[in-house]
């Protein structure tokens, strides 16, 4: 029986037979239907329009939000980002990429059930990934700088998305607590599994009541979700990253600037909202597109 320990490397092995001018077809052939299923499933979702989730909803999937955050979500009502066409495009590639990675867990020889199978803790729902080998892992696509925060074991010390609350959820709810995460760099292909400790998981119960009670109050939370970072030397402060893609980031942050609200400037790798400025970035700005 494969251990789920060893499923990066049984993957691996397997695909060793293609540099061996070995087909691995026959290893594929069992479990191809079902992937091609998936993928179809996956393609007419992406390609159907979503009605958005209530704002004031809480759900597995945004139990990791930061407390601001959720309040925003449940009291403010903010226009939906407009995204650029292109990002569409790595939405998609990104459901593709998680379906064929479970292709491979399975002709790897280890055990996929449960997939996108509805849970439901403390009235809260989510549908998890899978479970592998018996355990809640869940897929993620991630970029070679998110990839290395979980190829290192560095998820707990940033977990912009709240993934490590999701876990412990889904776990909860299959009565499981050694899950984790089988993340594909999609830029280079590499995969790692991530098996974080226990003491890096939430009481999934604590989190979600606190949480129902952050959305319920009537009084905005004060401590931010991400903390401002430096930008340069002269003093001049910016947003944390994980509040950049926040829908009520010009509302949450209006008292940046002395109360004249956040000034947005347009650099090479992307907008950068500052909270202070000290001395003038040397680039356009931009802040009239964002209000």
């Amino acid at each position: 029986m494969a251990e789920l320990d060893q499923l990066v490397p049984d993957i691996y092995k397997l695909l060793d037979k293609l540099q061996d001018g070995e087909s691995i077809v026959p290893d594929l052939e069992p479990h191809l239907d079902t992937c091609m299923e998936n993928i179809r499933e996956c393609i007419v979702h992406w390609a159907t329009p979503q009605q958005p989730n209530r704002n004031d909803s809480l759900r597995m999937s945004n139990i990791g939000r930061g407390d601001r955050r959720l309040w925003f979500d449940a009291h403010e009502d903010s226009e939906p980002t407009r995204e650029p066409p292109h990002t569409f495009i790595k939405f998609l590639y990104g459901h593709l990429l998680e379906q064929i990675a479970l292709l491979l867990v399975e002709a790897a020889g280890h055990r996929v059930s449960n997939t996108q199978d509805e849970v439901v803790v403390d009235g809260i729902k989510g549908h998890m990934d899978a479970v592998i080998d018996g355990e809640v892992i869940d897929v993620k696509t991630a970029s070679s700088y998110g990839f290395k925060k979980f190829a290192e074991g560095r998820l707990a010390e940033d977990d912009a998305f709240g993934y490590l609350p999701q876990l412990a959820g889904y776990e909860k709810a299959m009565g499981t607590d050694n899950g984790g995460f089988l993340v594909i760099n999609k830029e280079s292909g590499e995969l790692c599994l991530h098996i974080p400790d226990d003491l890096d998981k939430p009481n999934v119960s604590t989190v979600i009541e606190h949480k129902k009670n952050v959305m319920k109050s009537v009084d905005k939370p004060e401590a931010l979700c991400y903390d401002d970072k430096p930008n340069g030397a002269a003093g001049n402060m910016t947003v944390g990253k994980g509040c950049t893609w926040c829908p009520h980031l010009m509302q949450c942050r209006s008292d940046a600037n002395d109360g004249k609200g956040l000034r947005v400037f347009a650099y090479s790798k992307g907008p950068e909202f500052f909270t202070k400025v000290v001395k003038e970035p040397r680039v356009e700005e931009i802040t009239h597109e964002f209000v």
